[in-house]
């Protein structure tokens, strides 16, 4: 089954302008291990299944109990993509309304660009057609292929912009260019069975963040359009389980196996900027999420294991920081400690998701309120998003008022399950 809306139809890529034929071309792709290869083919029905070829076994256990196996935001958060065994749906995240959907079995990466009509999908392997090990761009508009590359081993991540398109397996990560699919760099990593990665759309601040350490929580920042290493940051003491870049690409924030601390740093001078305290205990922490903005964000986003989503304010750590520069306190105190520890910063919507129950969290809007009576705070209310892997998609408004006190508001919930097109 295929429904699509008009809005798929409009917007043009620009591999959908260079006149791709249906007809089969296979060519060598250099830096692959001389395994890979790129094909440009008729559609999703025409892929020919590998001999040999089976799903990940790690991937297929984890995501056993989940009715969705993947989830992303395009880039602005404008629309989202969802994976099931069924096939992928795409969603306007403003209103909830079901663009289109493709039913032709399991995929465990749908990734959009922007608004345009083309996606990044991957196969979860339990059809002979969907190999984890080929990525397809695919065009909504026309239903057909784009092109496809084939890997020796299973597709863990993949993440594009206007002009990149970054393709993460357990040991090693390519970097393509966009608009010819020539690889531009191969980057030998730790193994990364999680295919954890971040990666900032912007084309001025285009970084790609990777785990640099098994033991510990180092993180490697990769400048994809100049394709050299920046900087390598030594965020924790334990192995990462988050990363996230803002949009801009100026901060990186970080959570561990721990779950304890969330810490961001800025991009540039590799410098520790904050350190927040989400809890005591230990949890995982299933996604981070910076809140849109040129410059520094207002706010972070932490869904937890717990079912609780932690939100740190950046903004306000600014002004107490610099309220706490010329105090005796501030003067012996390091400012990363009293970040850690101080809860003004934090606010939290306890039970918003089954304990367990893996979800994805992010913030699509941030309005700021000013006051003329108040010259330290500024009012703010963010718009937070929670998809959650047994099928449901939650909207939760977040208001902070000029005394740092925080209200939550359920704003829609729906079943993305069972959601049809008009």
């Amino acid at each position: 089954m295929l429904r699509s809306a008009s809005l798929w139809g409009r917007t043009q890529h620009p591999l959908a302008c260079r006149g791709v034929s249906a007809t089969s071309i296979s060519v060598p792709v250099s830096g692959c291990d001389g395994g890979a290869v790129q094909k440009l083919g008729t559609g999703l029905h025409y892929f020919p299944g590998e001999k040999g070829v089976t799903g990940n076994p790690k991937m297929a256990s984890q995501s056993s109990s989940y009715p969705i196996l993947c989830a992303s935001f395009n880039q602005d958060t404008s629309y989202f993509a969802i994976g099931t065994r069924d096939g992928f749906k795409i969603f306007d995240s403003n209103t909830g309304r079901l663009c289109y959907e493709r039913a032709i079995g399991a995929f465990i990466i749908v990734e959009m660009l922007f608004s345009s009509s083309l996606l990044a999908i991957v196969g979860a392997g339990e059809q002979p057609s969907l190999s984890p090990r080929r990525l397809c761009l695919f065009n909504t508009t026309t239903g057909t292929a784009l092109r496809e590359l084939n890997f020796l081993t299973s597709i863990l991540a993949v993440r594009i912009n206007k002009k990149r398109l970054v393709v993460v397996l357990q040991e090693k990560t390519y970097i393509y260019d966009i608009n010819s699919l020539t690889i531009l760099d191969t980057i030998d990593t730790i193994p990364n069975s999680k295919g954890l990665c971040a990666f900032s759309p912007s084309l001025d601040g285009c970084f790609l963040a990777l785990p640099a350490n098994s033991t510990r929580g180092s993180v490697l920042v990769y400048n994809v359009m100049e394709l050299h290493s920046h900087c390598e940051i030594d965020a924790h003491r334990s192995p990462l389980a988050a990363i996230v870049l803002s949009s801009n690409g100026m901060y990186i924030a970080t959570a561990s196996e721990q779950g304890t601390i969330i810490r961001v740093h800025l991009v540039s001078e590799a410098t520790k900027s904050y350190s927040f305290r989400r809890g005591t205990y230990p949890s995982t922490i299933f996604s981070l999420s910076f809140g849109p903005s040129m410059q520094l964000p207002d706010i972070l986003a932490a869904p937890s294991s717990s079912g609780s989503i932690h939100v740190f304010s950046l903004g306000l750590a600014i002004n107490q920081r610099s309220r706490r520069s010329g105090s005796l306190l501030g003067s012996i105190i390091p400012d990363s400690v009293t970040d850690a520890l101080d809860p003004a910063h934090h606010h939290v919507l306890h039970n918003a998701v089954p304990a367990g129950m893996k979800s994805y969290a992010v913030i699509r809007k941030v309005d700021r309120v000013a006051d003329a009576s108040a010259s330290e705070f500024v009012a703010c209310r963010a718009t937070i998003s929670i998809i959650t892997f047994n099928g449901y998609f939650q909207e939760y408004s977040l208001s902070i008022n000029h005394q740092n006190e925080s209200s939550w508001s359920l704003e829609r919930e729906f079943n993305l399950l069972t959601a049809i097109s008009d």
